[in-house]
């Protein structure tokens, strides 16, 4: 049976993405440019391809290492009042008192969607800082955006903090099942980005397993093509494929998309 694209109403959103702009230490390396390419101008091309109008960002300078995360978090918020195609992610560390006094005033800008967080590369473990992330996010009403870390752990601290909602991203493991399925308050979600989505089943087994209203679209950078088609193609209903490609990111940022 030949298999075509569905048509949908709205395009879709990701919610998930990075780019470099030239910064000393960032992702691309000689030895990544011509196989890797995360410039905004290439990214913004790919999306051009496939009818994508709007993306939420952080940089990789603000991710891949804790020196620059104030300067980056400034960097793109002048940017996307410029870009209205992109969306800010504002970047935290939890021993770095300016990045949330920052990112205060910056959600107060409907084009920030949240805080992002990434424990592994920033060094530190997400159970010994979670309190003060996430009672944060509580008492801003904010959403985190997670890279995967001690994630069966995240129910508890999602049940402590009933305003934030977490999105776990990197949809790979039964951990995230479990997680999502286990959030007394129904505010832990998940995102589609990354290589995993590869997983034959995967998306599959998570729409039957806690829904399409928990998951999110993301790339991660990676091939948009294929990350598009994995969900456009995907062997779930057509109404499952609109929440996760845009529905849900309307729904939990009406502030933002819900034009």
């Amino acid at each position: 049976m030949k298999m075509g694209f569905p048509e949908f109403c709205r395009s879709p959103i990701d919610i998930h993405t990075h780019f470099n702009h030239g910064v000393e230490g960032e992702y691309d390396t000689p030895a990544f440019s011509g196989t890797h390419r995360t410039m905004l101008d290439f990214l913004q091309s790919e999306y051009a391809r496939f009818g994508i109008r709007e993306f939420a960002a952080s940089t990789y300078a603000a991710v891949m290492s804790d020196r620059r995360i104030t300067e980056e978090n400034e960097y793109l918020h002048a940017l996307v009042q410029q870009d209205a195609q992109i969306y800010q992610w504002v970047v935290v560390h939890p021993e770095q008192e300016a990045t949330f006094a920052q990112a205060e005033k910056m959600l107060a800008d409907p084009r920030v969607l949240g805080l992002k967080i990434h424990p592994q590369l920033h060094g530190y473990r997400i159970c010994e800082h979670a309190d003060r992330i996430f009672s944060f996010a509580d008492r801003m009403g904010a959403t985190v955006l997670m890279h995967p870390a001690a994630i069966t752990e995240m129910p508890r601290y999602a049940d402590r903090y009933p305003n934030m909602r977490l999105i776990i991203a990197h949809l790979a493991e039964q951990a995230h099942i479990e997680a999502i399925r286990s959030a007394k308050h129904g505010n832990i979600y998940t995102d589609t980005s990354g290589a995993l989505s590869m997983l034959n089943s995967v998306i599959e087994y998570a729409v039957e397993q806690v829904g399409s209203e928990k998951i999110l679209f993301g790339t991660d950078t990676y091939a948009l093509a294929a990350q598009y088609s994995r969900v456009a193609l995907a062997d779930i209903p057509y109404a499952d494929k609109e929440n996760i490609l845009f529905g849900n990111a309307v729904r939990l940022f009406p502030h933002a998309f819900g034009k």
